[in-house]
């Protein structure tokens, strides 16, 4: 209806004024800081990635209520990844904070989801131009791998800190034998990160074909 995608262009132009701010402020921050900026990333745009990561929960509700045709299990992993790297593994630990590959992992999030929103935005106004679907459904295939592996990379560098500190870690007093080791957790999610980057490239080469197929594009052009 109408009033749907009408709340569905104002979510993505939300989204995309939010990710927009934080990588110009990147940008501008490096051009003018140089290296110095990395260090400070967090600090300076953590608050608002905040926002807009928790912001993106709102896309699983979409797809559950019908009216995003989206497919839920890839959507909810790179959701899902997100939240927890962003608030259990880098919000948890100041050490990790300023650390560079915090800053890598955020440009790439931003790269995509700049992208990603405006193609969204256009779409739901019937627009699609060739270009800038080529790169919304492209883009994403090489750049998903390499923002995994920082991920990957962000949970190795924090789990030192997991250990010295017992962050998330629980032991129960006697009589129970029970205790959750958080660095373990994370070395078994990590795992699964990888498992599920497997399983979303699939769905990532799969919508490309959707969108990027010989036919699709001669009609596009047409």
């Amino acid at each position: 209806s109408f009033t749907m995608n009408m709340y569905l262009f104002v979510y993505d132009l939300m989204q995309f004024c939010g990710h927009s701010w934080i990588f110009t402020n990147m940008i501008i921050r490096f051009m003018t800081f140089g290296k110095d900026s990395l260090a400070d990333t967090f600090h300076s745009i953590g608050l608002v990635m905040r926002l807009c990561q928790l912001l993106s929960v709102l896309e699983i509700l979409h797809i559950l209520i019908g009216i995003d045709k989206s497919r839920l299990l890839p959507r909810f992993l790179q959701i899902t990844e997100r939240i927890i790297i962003l608030f259990v593994v880098i919000n948890s630990q100041e050490e990790v904070q300023g650390k560079y590959v915090v800053c890598v992992l955020f440009f790439l999030w931003n790269l995509l989801d700049v992208v990603r929103y405006t193609y969204n935005m256009l779409a739901r106004m019937g627009i699609h131009y060739l270009p800038l679907t080529w790169l919304n459904f492209s883009l994403c295939i090489p750049l998903y791998p390499l923002s995994v592996l920082a991920k990957g990379f962000a949970i190795c560098v924090s789990l030192p800190y997991f250990e010295s500190f017992g962050t998330y870690s629980i032991k129960l007093p006697f009589p129970f034998t029970f205790s959750i080791y958080f660095p373990y957790v994370l070395k078994m999610y990590l795992i699964v990160l990888f498992a599920g980057m497997c399983f979303i490239i699939r769905n990532l080469f799969s919508e490309r074909m959707v969108h990027l197929g010989t036919g699709n594009i001669k009609n596009k052009r047409s």
